[in-house]
Parts: structure tokens; C-alpha cells; sequence
């Protein structure tokens, strides 16, 4: 079973969760910078000319802004095409063979780039924690705040939130810098996110936290 074609739907604030159980402010100083799968290969399953797609492709460009402003580590994830059986496994039942080895489709898309400084790791899992060094790399950049953006919420993104909480780490899922499957799986991730494992916010709210100094600004 591949993935569907995918919806078209807006982002709107009526998608934001009723409630928030925390209450974690963003700090430049903790953050990185998580930018989820927006491989050409998963954007395909949209109409990437209506939203969600040019609105989130927007609002991660915003965000790398002024992530990089801040010296905020950047990493991305992606999965790699021909994956083996072994590698595979299980989402294989769920997901079929997964995406083939042309690099028009496991690229990131060209909107969105790795510069040569940011760090991509290979995707294995739903979580970005699973069989990845992302863990050790926050450790040892003495960071415990992730902001996660990108594809798809309900999956690798509300998977990935929920390790970081089991890791001690504090997420950030960015409520309009993510795209689902449908407007109701996206609301039921950042329903279930804000009271279960993280904080939902949406992109302006990021962009107030992540100040660089005081008097200081950033035109993103």
C-alpha cells in the first residue's frame, strides 16, 4: 500500500489545538532546527501549486531564516531510494517498497536545500530519533529544544515529537509549517501533541521567541 493522493486544505488558526499543557518558551540558545522529510518524493502525493504546500514551504523557509541568523543548528531528514528488505522492514507492509533510487525524488525540494553546513541524516524510522545520532548531536550541542516542521504530522512528525519527550527533550511542533494527510489527521496530531508530548505554536509564535538580543530584529 503506497500513499494516497493527498488533499488539498488551509491552514487556518481554527486548526490550532483547544489547549497547550505546557508552557516552554523557545530559546535560541537550546533550539535546533528540524526540518522533516520535505523530500520531493513525499510532496508528490500533493497538488504542490494549492495549499498546504506552498504555505509550509514558506513559513520552513522563514524559520532556516532565522535559525541561521542565530547560529541554531539546522538538520534535516531524508529518507534514501532502494531501501533493502532488511533496512525496510515493517514499513513495508504499511508503505510498500518506499521511494526508488532517482534523485529527483529522494532530494529535499529545491525551495527548501541543505546549505553545506546543516546536517542531514539518513530517515530509517517514523521518528527522527530512531537508528540516528540526532540525540547525541543536541547533547552535545548542549541543546534540549527541537522544532520540528515538514511532512507528514501525524507520522514521522508527531512520532518524532513524541521521542524527543521520552528523551527529555522539549519539541516544538510548528502548527503551519507541517502538512498531513488531510486537515482532520493534521488537527488530531497537534490535538494530541499539545497535550500529550510537546508544545504546538504556529510559525509567527516561533518567530517572537527566537529574538537575537534585545533591540536587536530579524526581517523574515
Amino acid at each position: 500500500m503506497a500513499i494516497p493522493k493527498l488533499p488539498s486544505y488551509q491552514i487556518t488558526d481554527d486548526i490550532l489545538p483547544t489547549e497547550n499543557r505546557v508552557s516552554w518558551s523557545l530559546n535560541s540558545g537550546s533550539a535546533v532546527l528540524l526540518i522533516h522529510d520535505m523530500q520531493q518524493y513525499f510532496l508528490n502525493f500533493y497538488d504542490q501549486k494549492a495549499s498546504p504546500v506552498p504555505q509550509v514551504i514558506k513559513q520552513i523557509q522563514r524559520l532556516k531564516k532565522i535559525c541561521k541568523a542565530q547560529g541554531i543548528p539546522v538538520v534535516y531528514t531524508a529518507q534514501p531510494g532502494n531501501q533493502s528488505e532488511d533496512h525496510r522492514a515493517l514499513l513495508s507492509d504499511f508503505w510498500g517498497p518506499g521511494l526508488g533510487d532517482d534523485p529527483g525524488l529522494t532530494k529535499v525540494v529545491d525551495a527548501l536545500a541543505p546549505d553545506a553546513d546543516d546536517i542531514v541524516l539518513t530517515k530509517w524510522r517514523y521518528s527522527a530519533f530512531q537508528r540516528s545520532d540526532l540525540l547525541q548531536r543536541m547533547q552535545h550541542w548542549q541543546r534540549n529544544q527541537l522544532i520540528v516542521a515538514g511532512v507528514y504530522t501525524h507520522i514521522g512528525c508527531q512520532q518524532t515529537v513524541v521521542d524527543a519527550f521520552m528523551n527529555d527533550q522539549q519539541a516544538f511542533l510548528i502548527a503551519d509549517a507541517t502538512a498531513d494527510f488531510s486537515l482532520a489527521e493534521h488537527k488530531y496530531a497537534l490535538q494530541y501533541v499539545a497535550t500529550r508530548a510537546g508544545r504546538v505554536i504556529t510559525s509567527e509564535q516561533a518567530f517572537k521567541q527566537l529574538t537575537v538580543a534585545e533591540g536587536e530584529c530579524i526581517n523574515v
